[in-house]
């Protein structure tokens, strides 16, 4: 079993990676406070608020459990950050400026890690959206998501979801391609394409548990131009429990790996997706780094 830091980056090698784990011994990792600064965020949903908490002590404490974490308040009745009651946090981030400049260089593959622990007593209703690695060209690779169709193939938004029971998937924004949706399709034990043009992939691969600490870790490998060689993985707790390959990020070199679209909410937009109390979640120990 991986130790509680490689959960978070489960890679055996990289050119440089960052985290907010502490303490780390890597000598090619930069230890980071967790704070907008130093890790780069931008972008903030101002409606909504990510204050740096000490998180309340989990179902089952460890040595290992996060101090202090960004608290995510989803209020009764709150839905996506669009409607008349918000709830979660939004930002995006590609970490502090030495893993910035690798990625604008033109990074081929890299890997984004954090915890998450929704309160006891979580009450999941229909499902939420949960933070994940995007990309794409310049601006364009912003709000890849929410039904998005134009520049879609300028863009990709792999953010994870909960749903019903606390099943979890990757609920990912490609270039809209036959190649892409039959591999992602493909991936176990249930994927399908929904309404809104996301297609959720790998439904129940996982499922969360209220109380306790959840580390995910998401690796995006870019496509070589003109090929489907493309891969997208998922760890949970340091197990991969998705992996999908044979597919296409981009169409052009300039489409870049930006970090992370560190982004949740309950929703869905329509009022049967909003919390049905008020809730909160913790996120902590965030972490990245580019492998090639």
């Amino acid at each position: 079993m991986l130790s509680p830091f490689s959960q978070l980056l489960p890679i055996s090698s990289f050119k440089l990676g960052f985290t907010t784990f502490s303490p780390s011994v890597e000598p090619n990792i930069i230890s980071v406070p967790l704070a907008d600064s130093p890790i780069g965020i931008h972008k903030i949903t101002h409606s909504l608020t990510h204050e740096v908490v000490c998180p309340p002590p989990p179902l089952d404490p460890s040595s290992y459990d996060p101090q202090i974490a960004w608290e995510a308040k989803y209020p009764k009745g709150s839905c996506s950050p669009k409607t008349e009651i918000p709830g979660g946090l939004g930002f995006y981030f590609g970490g502090p400026k030495e893993i910035v400049s690798l990625l604008d260089a033109g990074a081929k593959e890299a890997v984004f890690g954090y915890r998450v622990m929704f309160e006891k007593g979580w009450e999941w209703v229909k499902g939420g959206k949960l933070p994940g690695m995007y990309g794409g060209i310049g601006d364009a690779a912003y709000r890849c998501s929410g039904g998005r169709q134009n520049n879609r193939c300028k863009c990709f938004d792999v953010r994870l979801m909960w749903r019903r029971d606390g099943k979890g998937e990757i609920y990912a924004y490609l270039p809209m391609n036959e190649t892409n949706t039959k591999s992602l399709l493909a991936v176990p034990p249930n994927s399908k394409i929904n309404p809104d043009y996301g297609i959720s992939v790998g439904n129940g691969a996982w499922t969360f548990g209220p109380g306790i600490w959840t580390t995910i870790a998401q690796r995006v490998k870019l496509n070589d131009i003109g090929k489907a060689d493309g891969e997208l993985q998922l760890w949970i707790n340091g197990v991969c429990v998705i992996h999908a390959k044979g597919l296409i990020f981009r169409e052009d070199e300039a489409s870049h790996i930006k970090g992370m679209h560190f982004q949740t909410f309950f929703g869905g937009h329509e009022s049967d997706w909003a919390s049905p109390k008020d809730q909160r979640a913790w996120f902590s120990d965030v972490s990245g780094a580019v492998i090639r």
